[in-house]
């Protein structure tokens, strides 16, 4: 009887051992499996975390080259512009204003562009005319003069210094006038010289 119970004891001690080492060595491989699981599932982030920080480093590094060729870009085509512009002002500047502070040729100018308001209009319109503040003793007597020739109306003069050279001229009352100081024969000549200038300075 003590025998039976001896192999009954080993039988279930050996059984249960047995057991315990299979639920042991399932735990492991699972723990095993869901390591290899982690592991793996670690590289995979760490791998799309990197191709990540690679694609937003080539986009910011694409962004900053673009940003460095439009302002490269337009810094060449600002010093351009003015080395132009340095180049037509110093060219066209001393011979305009010259010209302009030249009491003849712009009596001869306010007396083509008089008669040309007046041409086509039966009944002349009397004009404004503002002339530099400079030549207001040479023109004032000569301006008298000439108006009851060109126009039946008359010519209303002042002067201004904000005028270097040329003259403003206007109808009466007609809300415009048309400019032929400095600054628009030096805009008009610099229009015709600025391709030229290009051409021989960039080619």
């Amino acid at each position: 009887m003590e025998n039976k119970l001896q192999e009954l004891t080993d039988k279930l001690y050996n059984e249960g051992l047995s057991k315990g080492k299979q639920e042991a060595e399932a735990l492991k491989a699972a723990a095993a499996q869901e390591y290899e699981r982690i592991i793996s599932d670690a590289r995979k982030e760490a791998d799309r975390i990197l191709e990540a920080a690679r694609k937003e480093a080539d986009d910011l590094r694409t962004r900053v080259e673009g940003d460095i060729r439009m302002a490269s870009s337009q810094t060449i085509a600002a010093v351009r512009q003015q080395i132009e512009n340095l180049i037509i002002t110093k060219a066209t500047s001393g011979a305009v204003r010259h010209n302009l502070e030249d009491t003849g040729l712009i009596k001869s100018l306010l007396t083509t562009v008089a008669e040309a308001f007046n041409a086509a209009d039966p009944v002349p319109a009397g004009l404004d005319v503002i002339l530099p503040a400079s030549m207001q003793k040479e023109m004032e007597t000569w301006i008298g003069e000439k108006a009851a020739s060109v126009m039946k109306e008359g010519i209303s003069v002042s002067f201004s210094k904000q005028i270097s050279g040329g003259f403003k001229i206007g109808p009466h009352n007609g809300g415009y006038m048309i400019s032929f100081a400095e600054e628009d024969f030096q805009n008009i000549l610099a229009g015709y010289l600025r391709p030229a200038t290009r051409k021989l300075l960039f080619g």
